[in-house]
């Protein structure tokens, strides 16, 4: 029997290895919620300028968008669980999970590697607010109209877990369909207020047509070191649009691990860390399966309770 269980152990482990060796045999496709040009997007084409390299194949980006992310996640589940499929997952995603507006759970995906971890920022048109406080003041009696991308998702539960605990009155929200239409709705003065990332928003910052009003994380960011974080302002809101990449969860073990190390080298190259620097982030954004895998299971568990407390899950 013990020799039997021995010849059972040495072919599965050689059966992953040959998988390994001969992955990857084709075209990898990496599957995304986001539209051409959205911040999940980019940070997906960015990850990718070095990762086909060191995986020796081509890599194309799948759009498929609807449902915050329900579409794109049902399509993964339909995939070969070979490698030659990764699906670019926000949380966002765990706001549809949460919600149950998917297939899929946490328990059909492995982690594999995380690209960024980016906060959420409050911004505002320019010339509106003088300062942070002005926009928190504002917000006491009346409240604004912000702009989010869906709904249900990171966007509003941002705006009103911030109104919330600020003690603010309950937001209005308008979704649109990503962040480049919402940036440019602010600033022709479709809403007030828009729940963006700094990437999602770059452009017209630096054409001085949006300013960045809370960052909602525990520290300044490095990319806007003169903006106020929600701690600072007294309001415990601190949300970022997290962004990293899964497989199937029954993935071969040597597949996995090859598709992590070359994504971690890619994304470790000066090329995407030059992209962090752009959006002002910096290399601890990236991080492996281990770190990525805890996170993803926290920030599913923290979405789940703030969707509760906001009434979107009974």
């Amino acid at each position: 029997m013990k020799n039997l269980l021995a010849i059972a152990a040495a072919c599965t482990l050689m059966a992953g290895e040959l998988a390994a060796e001969e992955f990857p045999s084709k075209t990898i496709e990496v599957i995304t919620h986001a539209g051409n040009g959205g911040g999940t997007d980019v940070t997906t084409r960015m990850m990718m300028i070095r990762a086909r390299r060191e995986l020796g194949t081509d890599m194309v980006v799948v759009n498929k968008r609807g449902g915050g992310g329900a579409t794109a996640m049902d399509h993964y589940l339909t995939q070969e669980a070979d490698g030659h499929s990764i699906l670019t997952f926000t949380i966002g995603h765990s706001a549809t999970v949460a919600l149950g507006k998917t297939e899929m759970s946490l328990d059909d995906v492995r982690p594999i590697a995380r690209g960024t971890d980016d906060p959420q920022i409050l911004m505002t048109r320019c010339g509106v607010y003088d300062d942070a406080q002005a926009f928190v003041a504002a917000q006491k009696d009346e409240p604004l109209t912000y702009g989010t991308t869906h709904l249900g998702g990171i966007d509003d539960v941002s705006a009103f877990m911030f109104a919330r605990r600020g003690d603010l009155a309950t937001p209005k929200i308008v979704p649109f369909e990503g962040g480049g239409e919402l940036a440019t709705q602010l600033v022709a003065g479709a809403v007030d207020v828009a729940v963006l990332n700094l990437a999602e928003a770059g452009s017209q910052i630096e054409a001085g047509d949006v300013c960045p009003m809370v960052v909602l994380a525990p520290e300044r960011m490095s990319g806007l070191p003169d903006v106020s974080t929600a701690q600072e302002l007294g309001i415990d809101a601190n949300f970022s649009t997290v962004r990293g990449f899964v497989v199937h969860a029954d993935t071969p073990d040597d597949v996995a691990s090859k598709i992590e190390g070359a994504l971690l080298n890619a994304m470790n190259h000066t090329v995407y860390q030059g992209f962090l620097t752009s959006v002002g982030l910096d290399a601890s954004s990236v991080a492996g399966a281990d770190v990525w895998g805890s996170q993803l299971t926290s920030m599913q568990s923290d979405m789940d309770a703030a969707l509760r407390e906001l009434g979107f899950i009974e």
